[in-house]
């Protein structure tokens, strides 16, 4: 799988410029392969792009500005959504790549919380032992009746 990054080789706009050098540079420090796409020079790739981001995503002005990123035909989504998932610590997920082997991965909403519910279901255990543990020395300590300390017999 390759992923794809749309941009603009001659870009006017600084802004545009420093997100395209960001999602590239990011790509290449987790080695990544990519493949730039330039929109600037290349009419067939700027078409290709503004037929593939999805109405949903696009601008109220209706074309999408660059960089825009695809994992092969499929959509991932535009600077924005990439600096979010980087955020997260989620950019493979975001490319929809599986992460490399011996990284640690975000864990997903839904296993969190049942992560979180299993610790508390552990804690409420713990507690009711805890409990019970000190119940019971109470009784024990009730039967042996009050420790009596050498001191005390002397003074007896």
């Amino acid at each position: 799988m390759v992923i794809k990054v749309f941009l603009a080789s001659s870009s006017g706009s600084t802004a545009i410029k420093k997100k395209q050098q960001d999602v590239l540079g990011f790509l290449e420090a987790l080695k990544v392969d990519y493949a730039p796409l330039d929109i600037a020079c290349n009419e067939d790739n700027r078409m290709w792009m503004r037929e593939n981001v999805p109405v949903e995503k696009k601008p109220t002005n209706g074309i999408p500005l660059p960089p825009q990123i695809f994992n092969e035909e499929s959509y991932c989504g535009d600077y924005e959504t990439f600096f979010d998932a980087k955020e997260d610590n989620a950019v493979y997920a975001f490319l929809g790549l599986p992460p490399p082997p011996g990284s640690k991965a975000p864990v997903k909403e839904e296993e969190a919380q049942e992560e979180l519910e299993d610790e508390e279901a552990k804690g409420e255990d713990d507690q009711q032992v805890s409990e019970e543990e000190e119940e019971l020395r109470q009784l024990e300590e009730e039967e042996e009746g009050p420790e009596v300390t050498e001191q005390e017999e002397e003074d007896e």
